[in-house]
């Protein structure tokens, strides 16, 4: 009988600690989809800020004449900066200071960015644009929706961008074009992997950063990330499916 009386009174009890779980995870969930929802919304009205400043420097000529200008070389490593910046000092920049850098660096990656419609014709830009923005929601989407872990990638895919980097630096000298082919399929394999794997970080990060005063900031950071994701994969898969101007 006690047996009995115990079991019956744990049954009791679960009801309403289901129903405080299920209240708990709706907050969750809802807390969750807005959290990404501003990420990608930053991540969108950067890479949209980069492509219009990108473009009326094309249009405008000011793409050529910068990139003949010994200036270019500043604009070029001036994001690098930014993102080294955002990154190492997030603890003592606020959330408004991390804000002003983000559109900061898509600018400057616009005004960067503007000589590849020096290099390639619009059309097949425009087309790569598109490719890369339905890949990558798809990569998105798999990394939020997955029930597999992920985070055992992350080593793995950083290691591919540091062997990326040094494989672009040799082949300046090599002028190799099977190392430039590899390193091209490479870096669309890598970033589509990073992509899935940063979303899945992201929504991991939202359960350990919530309601603290890192959550505004993890946003920002966020949105980075997914941008650097997008851009990186868009430039290497324009190495497939730019036409040359003549």
């Amino acid at each position: 009988m006690a047996d009995w009386d115990d079991r019956t009174r744990q049954s009791f009890g679960s009801v309403p600690r289901a129903g405080g779980d299920v209240a708990s995870r709706t907050t969750f969930d809802a807390g969750l989809r807005k959290y990404m929802l501003s990420i990608y919304n930053y991540m969108t009205s950067g890479v949209l800020l980069t492509g219009i400043v990108a473009l009326v420097m094309a249009q405008t000529g000011l793409a050529y004449a910068m990139a003949t200008s010994p200036l270019f070389i500043i604009v070029a490593l001036a994001p690098l900066a930014i993102v080294l910046a955002m990154s190492f000092g997030a603890q003592k920049f606020g959330r408004g200071t991390l804000q002003a850098m983000f559109w900061g660096f898509a600018f400057l990656m616009g005004l960067s960015l503007s000589t590849i419609f020096l290099r390639y014709t619009g059309g097949s830009i425009a087309a790569t644009f598109f490719a890369t923005a339905g890949a990558f929601a798809g990569l998105s989407l798999f990394g939020y929706t997955t029930k597999k872990d992920l985070s055992g990638w992350g080593s793995f895919l950083v290691m591919g961008v540091i062997g990326i980097l040094i494989a672009m630096v040799i082949n300046i000298f090599l002028q190799s074009a099977a190392l430039e082919l590899a390193v091209s399929i490479l870096g669309v394999l890598i970033f589509a992997g990073l992509t899935a794997y940063d979303t899945q970080r992201l929504k991991s990060d939202y359960q350990r950063l919530r309601g603290t005063s890192w959550e505004g900031k993890s946003i920002i950071l966020g949105a980075l990330s997914l941008y650097l994701d997008f851009i990186n994969m868009f430039l290497f898969l324009l190495r497939f499916m730019g036409a040359a101007r003549n």
